[in-house]
């Protein structure tokens, strides 16, 4: 018997793309040509901001001084925690060197990034954790100069917050851009930064396009959709915490889906009732948006049992994937789409939004079949290298020599010819396709 849908989404969680493309192609176009004036421009329209673009040292003290103590410590807490997790994955990866055969030896470097852009939205919500996320992790990779770009609001500029978050995470310039603006400053080297190798973290419909335009001329973390979350849930779970964890992920917008999927049509029923009263006591504009997604994207699916539980989880792949069942290790060794998992109800995704140490970048729409989220790998290119003796060079150059005359490829050839022709004098070798 299929899984039954106790509610099941009217209309799929589309970004509303209709005309974005052409909108984005011709900011980033107008910017490339018209520099440093044109993005000013933009700025005043969409962001109504006239004020200076790269923050000096002075706004960024004033914006630490304005900042409530304990909020501080509280960002301090989640950088060191971010910090402590990429260290953990950068030494997951080193230089490597092996003797493939006598006398050829190839290896492995790893080189960082030289520059980085870190957007960091700023509109309906100052996302402080999404400057931990980014900024922490290009610095702990290494990259050389990390830029941060996020939307100023009118006469006051970016949240003092984001400012003070940023450059203790490790910025090196700050450009009070917002939307495809500041993504194209950062790629395009304006308002004296280095052109970004780079471009990583959340953003609107807007910031998407531009990441996935110029995606080729610099690397980006992901295309990213609208965020979305799953809960897999068994009859233990309390079902006013599942309900209050799909409402916090209900409020990001209109757009966002999350999903329940347990094998209790008790606890289905319970957290379906719950989710309206939880939506309803939320502020405006969270109410707003967590009640349209619970209404248009929102799926409550019921299982035969924890096997069919998990491929369904697996079918969806979300961004976020919450386990509050019996037997958690089996989840964790079962589970193999999700872009961050989070086990038992004493963690949330909340947790890793903020301040839990792992990173909150991650892929959507499904994208979690094929790719994780950001790391501090993405800053890091892993590069191959090789050098060998005249002897290590002579089977090589043999196979090579028959291998590019099979494929066509003479040129190829000759290169190894020349070679054992040096190294070996006199020697005859048969250097040529078979027939």
């Amino acid at each position: 018997m299929p899984p039954a849908y106790l509610k099941k989404a009217t209309r799929t969680a589309e970004s509303e793309s209709a005309g974005v493309t052409e909108t984005v192609k011709l900011i980033l176009d107008t910017i490339e040509k018209g520099g440093e004036a044109a993005a000013r421009s933009y700025a005043e329209q969409f962001d109504r901001y006239g004020g200076n673009i790269v923050v000096t040292r002075t706004e960024i003290e004033a914006a630490a001084a304005s900042l409530p103590q304990k909020l501080k410590d509280d960002i301090r807490f989640a950088h060191d925690n971010v910090r402590k997790f990429a260290e953990a994955q950068k030494s997951t990866l080193g230089d490597v060197q092996i003797e493939i055969v006598p006398g050829l030896i190839v290896g492995q470097k790893i080189i960082p990034c030289q520059s980085a852009g870190c957007y960091v939205p700023g509109g309906r919500y100052s996302h402080i954790a999404s400057a931990i996320m980014t900024v922490t992790t290009a610095s702990v990779a290494g990259c050389s100069h990390i830029a941060v770009a996020s939307p100023p609001r009118p006469d006051t500029g970016i949240h003092p917050a984001i400012l003070y978050t940023a450059d203790i995470c490790g910025a090196d310039t700050m450009l009070a851009l917002g939307g495809v603006q500041g993504v194209a400053a950062m790629a395009f080297g304006l308002f004296g930064l280095p052109r970004a190798d780079i471009l990583v973290g959340p953003g609107n419909q807007f910031v998407a396009e531009a990441k996935r335009i110029l995606f080729g001329r610099v690397g980006i973390d992901m295309f990213a959709g609208p965020t979305d979350s799953l809960i897999v849930a068994d009859d233990s779970a309390d079902a006013e915490i599942v309900a209050a964890d799909l409402v916090g992920q209900a409020e990001h917008g209109y757009n966002s889906p999350v999903w329940l999927v347990t094998d209790s049509p008790a606890l289905a029923r319970a957290v379906m009732d719950i989710v309206p009263k939880i939506t309803a006591s939320l502020p405006e504009p969270n109410r707003s948006s967590a009640e349209a997604a619970w209404r248009d994207l929102a799926e409550v699916i019921v299982c035969q049992d924890r096997e069919e539980m998990a491929s369904v989880a697996d079918e969806y792949a979300p961004e976020h994937l919450s386990v509050q069942a019996r037997d958690l290790d089996w989840w964790l060794g079962r589970l193999r789409c999700y872009g961050s998992l989070f086990l038992g109800e004493q963690t949330t995704v909340a947790f890793g939004d903020k301040a839990a140490g792992t990173n909150h970048v991650l892929p959507t729409s499904g994208a979690a079949r094929y790719t994780g989220g950001l790391s501090v790998h993405k800053f890091m290119k892993i590069v191959t290298w090789q050098r060998a003796t005249e002897e290590g060079a002579r089977p090589v150059a043999e196979a090579t020599a028959r291998i590019s005359r099979t494929e066509g490829m003479e040129g190829h050839a000759r290169t190894a010819d020349i070679r054992l022709a040096k190294y070996f004098p006199g020697e005859s070798f048969d250097l040529f396709q078979a027939g």
